[in-house]
This record gives C-alpha cells, sequence and structure tokens, in this order.
C-alpha cells in the first residue's frame, strides 16, 4: 500500500510518498480501506516540529492524522467481524494518509446513506469538537456567540451546528473577506475580519451588550481579549492555539462573572465516551437531514499531500481539504 510520513520537520515538501506493508489491525483495532481522508491544520504544525511550540512537539518519523472514511476491511482480536464491510469514519491518530489504515473500533462513526462523503469525513472527529465545544459553553436559546476561524474546517461546522442549537445571532471572525463572505452562507449574520487591529471594536459594534459565548482555536492573545468582550455570565472555550501557545488570561478579566474553559476531543472521550457516541449520532442525523455538510476546498490525490499542507499553511480554506487514494 501507500503512506503519507516525514523524516525530517520543515514545509510541505518533507511529505513522502512511500511502500509500506498493509497493517494489521491489533486488540479492539479494526481496519480502514480508506475512500476519502479529510486533512486537518493541526498535523501542518506538527510537521513544523519544535517551529510550532512545545505544544506542537512530535517525534519523528511524523505519522500524520486524519478523517478517514472508508469500509471495515479486517478487525483485530475481540471486534466482532460483523463490522467487516461497514462505511465508518475515524479519526486516526497515525498513518491517516494511506491507503489504509487502523482505527480504535470502539471510536468509529457509523456512516448513514444520504451523507456525502465531505461530511462523512467530520462525523467522527471534527464535527464533535464543534458540537462538544458548544456545549461545554453551554450555548442556549438566542445567545450571541462568537466564532473565531470560522472558516476553517472545525469552525465552519461551528457556525452552522450554532444555527441548529438555537444561536440568535453568530458571528464570525477570518483573515479574509471571502472568507467571510463564505461564513455568511452557512449562517453567520456579522463577519469581522481579524487580522485587523480593531476587530474588538467592530464585534463591540456587532454586539452592545457583549456576546455571550466565545469558541475560539486561534489562541495566542486572541482568548484574551475575547474575553474582554464577553458580556456579564459569558463564557469562552478554547479548543486550539493555531497561532501557537495561548497567552494567559489573567484572572481579574474574569471578575466580571465572565468563564474561560478548554476543551480536547480526547479529554472528553476519556471522561464520557457514552456522551460522545451520542453526540456522533446526533450529528449523523443532522447531516443525513441536509441540516449540516461540510464544504470541500479542495480534493487532491493521496499523492499530493504536501500540496494539502500548502492550502492549510496558507490558511486559505473554505472548509475541508480532502485526500482521496
Amino acid at each position: 500500500m501507500r503512506r503519507v510520513r516525514y523524516y525530517a520537520y520543515g514545509g510541505p515538501g518533507v511529505l513522502e510518498l512511500e511502500d509500506a506493508e498493509i497493517p494489521e489491525p491489533g486488540p479492539g483495532q479494526v481496519r480502514i480501506r480508506a475512500e476519502v481522508i479529510g486533512a486537518n491544520f493541526v498535523d501542518t504544525r506538527f510537521r513544523l516540529g519544535p517551529a510550532s511550540g512545545a505544544l506542537f512537539e512530535r517525534p519523528l518519523p511524523g505519522r500524520p492524522t486524519g478523517d478517514v472514511v472508508g469500509p471495515v476491511d479486517a478487525v483485530g482480536p475481540g471486534v466482532d467481524p460483523a463490522l467487516i464491510g461497514r462505511r465508518v469514519g475515524a479519526l486516526v491518530t497515525e498513518d491517516a494518509y494511506a491507503d489504509y489504515s487502523l482505527a480504535d473500533a470502539n471510536r468509529l462513526a457509523p456512516i448513514p446513506d444520504g451523507v456525502d462523503d465531505a461530511t462523512a469525513t467530520v462525523l467522527a472527529g471534527t464535527a464533535p469538537v464543534a458540537l462538544g465545544a458548544l456545549r461545554l459553553g453551554q450555548l442556549e436559546n438566542g445567545e450571541t456567540v462568537l466564532v473565531h476561524a470560522a472558516a476553517g474546517g472545525i469552525g465552519h461546522l461551528i457556525v452552522q451546528l450554532a444555527r441548529i442549537l438555537g444561536a440568535g445571532r453568530v458571528i464570525a471572525t477570518a483573515s479574509s473577506d471571502t472568507k467571510l463572505d463564505f461564513t455568511k452562507t452557512l449562517g453567520a449574520d456579522v463577519g469581522v475580519n481579524y487580522t485587523e487591529p480593531d476587530w474588538p471594536d467592530q464585534v463591540r459594534d456587532a454586539a452592545p451588550n457583549g456576546v455571550d459565548l466565545v469558541v475560539d482555536a486561534i489562541g495566542g492573545d486572541v482568548p484574551r481579549q475575547s474575553v474582554e468582550l464577553l458580556a456579564p455570565f459569558g463564557r469562552a472555550v478554547v479548543y486550539g492555539a493555531a497561532g501557537g501557545d495561548v497567552i494567559s488570561v489573567p484572572v481579574t478579566s474574569l471578575f466580571g462573572l465572565k468563564a474561560v474553559v478548554g476543551f480536547s476531543y480526547l479529554a472528553w472521550w476519556a471522561a464520557a465516551p457514552e456522551q460522545v457516541g451520542a453526540a456522533v449520532a446526533e450529528l449523523a442525523r443532522y447531516g443525513v437531514e441536509g441540516r449540516l455538510r461540510a464544504a470541500v476546498h479542495a480534493r487532491l490525490p493521496l499523492a499530493e499531500a504536501a500540496e494539502a499542507h500548502r492550502i492549510l499553511d496558507d490558511r486559505v480554506q473554505l472548509g475541508r481539504v480532502l485526500l482521496v487514494p
């Protein structure tokens, strides 16, 4: 089979397509024959290595993660053989850019009929992050939500889910007018370019009484600035740090009845796997109903994984970047 790895840190050019043995599933695992693979921005940070900061350090060789969709073609010891042949999605944590990959059998997302392959790639990992962050933020009907990086692979799902869950107003931030126009097609009411120095003032103009919930994966100084935009009893959920380490949020900035909480999908799995399972089923239903869809920015052959990373590095994508074996 073919797979993509890297043996040095650096730019997209370090990604190498190589031949490898088809892996055998171990106890509790299944093997998936990949039909489509969702590439995630976080892997561009892993690929850069120490240059991305301690948060993203991973040992070599690099074995990219990704959202893999395809039929189960083999199962390991202790796994129900009835899974063979079923189309599933999985967040694969090692060697996802491959013709075949291994995943934990208890973390599969069944793919219902009627769900397109792009949306299928978000059901196991990306969309649960989006839904989990909103649920952790205790979004209530009619509230105002500020979604950072709203045109990205996760952000564009958060915009849609905020609407589904009853948000009264959705303010989207992104780095270009093209991206902001895209978020409005998904349900955002207001678009703000967060590369402009006065972006917080633009948010204040859109929400004079403050925002109720902020959902952020940019990191850097954005969480601190976002806390200043919260209304009393407002919440900020930080689920990533694409820009590097998160600058500390002063405790005194929370005295105005504000809260900041961090979200991790893996921590959610460890603490409440039954909640994650219910979330995956809920998201699948939204997909079948056509209420949740993954936009596709690019669909590339597996051999062009480097180009996929160039798109992600340049942060020009609207929605998902997919690889097809």
